[in-house]
């Protein structure tokens, strides 16, 4: 069955960035995104852009019926997936392919649990340099999604459907058939960057660059190839190398998702991250030290938000 209609829940970067690309490839009503009656307000009153172009969006609220999706991309912030979840109910069915975009290692179980696990694809977003500010994202580098079955050396229908529409519309990706290994790599890079970055209040040229913040953010990585092992993943320093080629194609002024958190006065994905480690840790009986100072160091910024608030 060929993929047609396309929905997409949250317009942080990645929503709009997928957005934006797919508006211009699908007529106008195969693109629903999904928002509730607040931000649907909002975002027809003041726009949402992308590198200074007004997107051209048809959104849909959670209570409207409609056709559902061939294809439902999830790209909401962690804390917000459990009510994205309940919001797609009416875009989803037997045929739907379910791929989330979120960070860390855990939100396909968690949509698996709602939806189904045979709707699942499982899904890396790795190469994008975007930074929204306000209702405006700007990007150099589109990156791409891999994706692919959990099992390795699987290629389902269902990814060779996905291949075909990403080629349709000319969308870069690319199938992984080890998408544990692809999963737990980049969260091991979220693990370095975004939490370094975030700590230095900087951008990846920061973390691109030989110094103390660069080698913080390799041996938070290295703690997690530790844990990996533990979790019978098996990253290794091949691993790390490949990440580290990734991130150096970044443009240098850009900024992780966390540091724009942080910048924002937003509290962040810290326990999606180190958080993770730390009680990853703790189940193996294992010392993780730089995450244990990035999650304090995180949580002490947060705190200051609070406080500055009150």
């Amino acid at each position: 069955m060929e993929i047609n209609k396309v929905s997409i829940i949250g317009l942080g970067a990645l929503g709009i960035l997928f957005g934006h690309h797919l508006a211009k490839k699908l007529p106008k009503a195969d693109l629903r995104i999904i928002a509730d009656k607040e931000r649907f307000k909002r975002y027809e009153a003041e726009g949402v852009y992308c590198n200074g172009e007004r997107c051209d969006f048809t959104y849909f609220t959670p209570e409207e019926v409609t056709e559902p999706a061939d294809l439902l991309i999830f790209t909401v912030k962690n804390d917000g997936l459990n009510d994205a979840i309940h919001a797609v109910k009416n875009h989803v069915d037997e045929g739907t392919i379910i791929l989330s975009a979120l960070n860390g290692i855990t939100s396909e179980a968690i949509i698996g649990e709602a939806y189904g696990m045979d709707k699942i694809l499982y899904c890396v977003a790795q190469g994008m340099d975007a930074v929204k500010v306000g209702n405006q994202l700007t990007y150099d580098h589109m990156g791409m999604l891999c994706f692919g079955e959990r099992e390795p050396d699987l290629k389902s229908e269902k990814v060779k459907r996905l291949a075909a529409f990403f080629e349709k519309t000319c969308f870069p990706y690319e199938v992984d058939t080890n998408m544990a290994v692809r999963q737990w790599g980049k969260f091991m890079l979220n693990v370095g960057v975004n939490q370094t970055v975030a700590v230095h209040e900087g951008n990846y040229g920061t973390i691109q660059r030989e110094g103390q913040a660069r080698e913080m953010m390799i041996a938070a990585m290295q703690e997690v190839i530790v844990l990996s092992e533990k979790e019978g993943i098996h990253l290794t320093k091949a691993n790390l190398d490949y990440w580290l080629s990734v991130l150096a194609t970044l443009n240098p002024d850009g900024k992780p998702s966390m540091a724009q958190d942080i910048e924002a006065r937003r509290q962040s994905e810290v326990e999606l991250f180190s958080g993770t480690v730390l009680k990853l840790a703790r189940k193996y009986g294992l010392s993780t030290p730089v995450n244990k100072e990035l999650y304090y160091r995180i949580k002490l910024m947060e705190r200051q938000f609070d406080k500055n608030f009150i």
